[in-house]
């Protein structure tokens, strides 16, 4: 359930990271805000979190009425000052430094002085974002995985000047949603970026190379190391120009490294628009099957 210090939590962004996060949110007792930039993005993700919810519901995890009690916690609007009394804001926009820094210097302007903010980024530094604000001592990384209502870690991130009593709040507020905690610097990728998608893009110089096809490629992986899905399908399933972000923030932040140099074929790929399921075509043609 929500903790003292926490009560009410703003969530920037009604996608699929950001209604994740409502939903959880929502779950453990937190009175929600979600907010976008247009009521039919709002309509979009307040329809998937109906649908999770549901299932959910129908697996017997919860309640009817924890589902309904859940939804009736949830506000939305498209201007920030939804988020005006919020104790926490979770910003979950696209992964772009000036979105983000733009988003941070506007809903500091908004909450009030002892409101945390905290960054869904997956690879951004978190003392960048932090110096666009007032208040660089409260604010945090709260790197949440995708699906937020399935997998259960959450990374922490705190920058430079974050407190240590924002960290141990943010913590208290993230494992009351049931998740897992894990504290990593503010080093490009953190934790399981840093590992992860260069394990995606090795795989996809292996498909450059010809070493395998992609299922090939993607069989082997999982079968030669016990996981439920290959890297190149869950690169699809990340999205691939999400994958090529992360891969140059990680290539400029580490001083060019060339272990981090993102694979020619994958930034092709997101060229053509070739991004993932949703999109008809990644590693994968889906529009095939």
């Amino acid at each position: 359930m929500a903790t003292a210090g926490i009560q009410h939590v703003g969530v920037i962004g009604a996608g699929q990271m950001g209604n994740g996060i409502a939903h959880v949110a929502a779950l453990a007792g937190y009175t929600v805000t979600l907010s976008d930039i247009s009521d039919a993005a709002i309509e979009k993700g307040l329809g998937t979190i109906q649908a999770n919810l549901a299932r959910m519901v129908k697996k017997e995890k919860i309640s009817q009425a924890d589902a309904d009690t859940a939804l009736g916690r949830i506000t939305t609007g498209t201007d920030l000052q939804v988020h005006a009394s919020a104790d926490l804001v979770v910003e979950a926009a696209t992964e772009n430094p000036e979105i983000k820094f733009q988003l941070f210097r506007a809903i500091d302007a908004v909450v009030g002085p002892d409101c945390i903010l905290a960054s869904n980024t997956s690879s951004i530094s978190i003392t960048a974002i932090a110096a666009q604000t007032s208040r660089p001592n409260r604010v945090i990384g709260m790197h949440f995985m995708n699906p937020v209502p399935i997998m259960k870690l959450v990374e922490l991130i705190p920058g430079l000047a974050t407190d240590d009593s924002v960290f141990k709040a943010v913590e208290a507020c993230a494992q009351s949603m049931g998740k897992s905690t894990v504290a990593a610097r503010d080093m490009p990728g953190f934790i399981v970026n840093r590992v992860l998608m260069p394990y995606i893009n090795e795989a996809a110089y292996a498909l450059y190379e010809g070493i395998g096809s992609v299922e090939d490629i993607d069989l082997a992986m999982k079968l030669g190391t016990n996981v439920p899905m290959g890297p190149l399908q869950l690169g699809d399933f990340i999205g691939l120009d999400t994958c090529l972000a992360i891969m140059e923030v990680l290539h400029e932040g580490l001083g060019g490294d060339s272990k981090y140099r993102p694979c020619p074929l994958l930034r092709k790929y997101v060229e053509a628009g070739w991004l993932e399921r949703k999109s008809g075509r990644g590693f994968y043609n889906y529009g095939e099957k």
